[in-house]
């Protein structure tokens, strides 16, 4: 290139040289880009190059210097050998000025760099810019190389690009990369945290099983001791038998040889007396003494063979010892498997345990965060008539929503005082026979003392009435005294008293012949529909006869609207529902039935007719009048006997537990009762439910086996009152019923008075004398 240069520079006409066939990638599609990039540039450039051109090429002519030549003179590569001549014609020919065209280039390359501003964030695109422009002025002076060295330019110009493109593609990864980096340091702080509680636990676990190892070694310790005890006592014990044994052997020894001593002697003297020869008694003494020798050797012998056995008597004392111990040890082992298995028993409760918790304490912080705030109800004392003390009246033991039907009675009973007069609803078939009117109802702004006594008033003569229009009737215990008076005029009929009927509640009736009935038996108001009248046409006929007809439907609005309106009275409200169809009017009954025979009960268990009973008695004859409550229920009802000042721990005065305050508010013992009496007929027609299983509808005889399967003492007639009730038709008329939904059947008979009979099937009780339900009448 330095000849090529030359030549050029000399102004030497070089044939043009022929352009490459790759010359076109300048206009190829890779190079456009750049190009577009620059094209505002390539004006300002054509001017810089034309003046570059006139101020940096003299003459058009570029000066000839060696690549690695400097302004200063280059000394390099000298030979010690080399003589001072050579040396200097080297030196001087190495000692050449740079050009002036390169000076001048490095100078505007200096200046360019030096103007330009590098702390922008493209510092390093405009450093670029001058060494391009350098470039281009070195492709322009060099006419012979310009296609390849433009060539060579613009490939790395598009090279360039494409690398900034891709740069540019890669900025949102690189944004995702920080963020996926950042999540995941986040996962890997919170799992280090989750390890560093699973280690602090498995450390704890850790440490409690090495201290079980630990116990277990000294366990392991200390029946080794004892082993080594033993062993130590055992050797002992066979050192002693093998001295006893040893002396034995020598003492045998000994007599042997005083025996020989003996027979010596003997044989002396025979000898002496019988004159034997004297070598055939040296003969016997040299066999004998073969003899003796032969013996040694075989105790010899002996000794070593048997030398380390032990009795029989101490190996089968040790090995029991051994077998105890082992037995032990093996209890011990199963203990301590067993205990294992409780320990990781536990620990697995615990981890369920700790799961509740966390989801209990969000489910309580996100209640906390959602529920509002308790109310201040002695607010609502400012604002009740009568002041905080009426108000802690009201709200004495009453939940919140409770309270809140309290201010809502409160507030309807304002209005109710307020309204001069009520819209008549009509004489329309929907409209209730005791509502049908047209036009506006005086408002008599009764209280509600006033209206409880007109319901009380109500049912006493509902039920005087029911009786007269019954006549010949069979007449159970009632509500108002402990027992009715029956008398028995004759097999065929049945008397009785005035004064009964008018107190009493709950009655059913028969045609002759009677049936045999069960004293304190229960039957069910279903049985008498069609036998007794209907409330809402009786309320009616009640106001007219004591009011008269134009002041009738007054009253019947009057009551009506505040009956409505006061839901927390027991009384009111169960008269409401039965007046507007809701319940059965047998629910009344039944639940007064059950009062009654409460109180006869216990006014039985009353020998001194003192009003008070013992603890023990009470618990007795609530377990007599009530025979199939839990024992739970018994001491919920014991509870709330407890509730009145008179009762105490020994005694409770249970005539005070049966009375009412004038506007008929009840004892908790009463509300206890009749609160159970509603959670157990739910239970039993829960239990209904479930015999009956997914059936959809059900039928007569369906309904009859689910009630004998859960009530197997259920009796006939109860049995077909609830049949009637649920289908709202008479025996005669079961043929023609069809099926119905089992929803339906069992919202008719929550509605009705229905309730267990007997025990649960797989409860056994004692029979019906032993239960205290006392002996049957029969009726011929």
């Amino acid at each position: 290139m330095g000849t090529a240069g030359n030549g050029a520079g000399q102004g030497t006409c070089w044939p043009p040289f022929p352009q490459p066939r790759w010359a076109p990638s300048l206009h190829s599609p890779e190079s456009s880009s750049y190009q577009i990039q620059t094209g505002s540039l390539k004006h300002i450039l054509l001017k810089k190059r034309k003046t570059l051109a006139y101020r940096f090429s003299v003459g058009g002519r570029l000066s000839t210097w060696p690549a690695y030549a400097s302004g200063q003179a280059i000394l390099q590569n000298q030979k010690p050998c080399c003589s001072p001549e050579g040396r200097s014609k080297k030196l001087a020919s190495l000692t050449i000025a740079k050009p002036r065209y390169l000076e001048e280039l490095e100078s505007y390359l200096r200046k360019e760099l030096q103007s330009l501003d590098l702390t922008k964030e493209n510092a390093q695109e405009l450093k670029l810019q001058p060494y391009r422009e350098i470039f281009e002025f070195f492709i322009e002076d060099f006419k012979t190389y310009k296609p390849l060295l433009s060539a060579i330019k613009n490939e790395y110009e598009v090279t360039l690009a494409h690398l900034r493109e891709k740069i540019r593609s890669l900025e949102p990864l690189k944004a995702m990369l920080v963020c996926v980096s950042d999540e995941c340091t986040r996962q890997i702080v919170a799992l280090q945290e989750e390890e560093k509680a699973e280690i602090t636990k498995l450390k704890k676990e850790k440490l409690y099983l090495l201290k079980l190892i630990d116990k277990m070694k000294e366990e392991k310790g200390s029946l080794q001791t004892q082993v080594n005890m033993l062993r130590k006592n055992m050797a002992k014990e066979y050192m002693r038998y093998i001295n006893e044994c040893d002396a034995r052997k020598l003492l045998l020894a000994d007599l042997n040889e005083m025996r020989n001593q003996q027979l010596e002697m003997s044989l002396r003297q025979v000898q002496d007396v019988k004159g034997e020869d004297l070598v055939k008694v040296t003969l016997a003494l040299k066999i004998a003494r073969q003899d003796l020798t032969k013996a040694q050797v075989e105790l010899n012998t002996m000794k070593a063979d048997y030398g380390d056995v032990v009795p029989r008597r101490d190996f089968e004392s040790q090995e029991k010892k051994y077998s105890d111990l082992f037995e032990k040890m093996e209890v011990l082992q199963k203990d301590f498997d067993d205990l294992q298995k409780e320990y990781d028993t536990l620990l697995e409760i615990h981890q369920e345990t700790v799961e509740e918790r966390d989801c209990f304490y969000n489910e309580l912080q996100q209640v906390q965060r959602s529920s509002t705030p308790r109310p201040d109800w002695a607010k609502c004392a400012e604002v009740i008539s009568g002041g905080p003390v009426r108000w802690s009246y009201l709200e004495e033991g009453k939940t919140s929503d409770q309270l809140v039907d309290v201010l809502l009675e409160e507030i309807g009973t304002g209005v109710l005082k307020e309204k001069d007069s009520f819209p008549g609803l009509g004489k329309g078939d929907k409209v209730p026979v005791y509502l049908r009117y047209e036009g506006q109802v005086k408002n008599k702004k009764l209280n509600k003392k006033d209206v409880v006594n007109i319901v009380k008033e109500i049912w006493k003569e509902k039920v005087s009435a029911d009786l007269q229009l019954l006549g010949q009737s069979c007449w159970l215990e009632g509500v108002g005294k402990p027992g009715l008076h029956l008398s028995h005029s004759s097999c065929h009929s049945l008397t009785l008293s005035t004064e009964d009927a008018v107190g009493a509640s709950h009655f059913a009736v028969f045609q002759p012949p009677f049936p045999t009935v069960t004293s304190g038996m229960y039957l069910p108001a279903a049985t008498l529909k069609g036998k007794q009248s209907s409330l809402p046409e009786f309320f009616l006929n009640y106001l007219q006869k004591k009011y008269g007809d134009a002041s009738a439907f007054e009253w019947a609005y009057t009551i009506y609207e505040n009956i409505k309106l006061y839901r927390s009275n027991e009384a009111m409200s169960l008269f409401y529902d039965i007046l507007s169809g809701k319940v059965d009017e047998g629910l009344y009954h039944g639940q007064n039935q059950l009062i009654s025979n409460l109180l006869k009960e216990l006014t039985a268990s009353d020998s001194s007719n003192s009003g008070t009973l013992m603890t023990e008695q009470f618990n007795l004859a609530l377990r007599a009048a009530c025979p199939l409550k839990s024992n739970d229920q018994i001491q919920e009802l014991i509870d709330a006997s407890r509730y009145k000042a008179q009762s105490t721990e020994d005694f409770i005065d249970y005539r005070s537990l049966f009375m009412e305050d004038e506007e008929g508010n009840a004892e908790p013992f009463i509300a206890k009762i009749r609160s159970q009496y509603a959670s157990e007929k739910q239970e039993y027609l829960r239990e209904l439910r479930n015999e009956l299983g997914h059936m959809p509808e059900v039928k007569v005889d369906d309904l009859k086996t689910a009630f004998g399967a859960i009530d197997p003492a259920i009796d006939d007639l109860t049995l077909d009152a609830y049949i009637c009730l649920a289908f709202q038709a008479s025996k005669e008329q079961w043929d023609q019923t069809g099926s119905l939904p089992v929803d339906t059947v069992v919202e008719r008979l929550l509605a009705g008075d229905t309730k267990r009979i007997g025990p649960l099937p797989e409860e056994t009780y004692p029979s019906l004398s032993e239960r205290g339900e006392a002996e049957a009448y029969n009726y011929c």
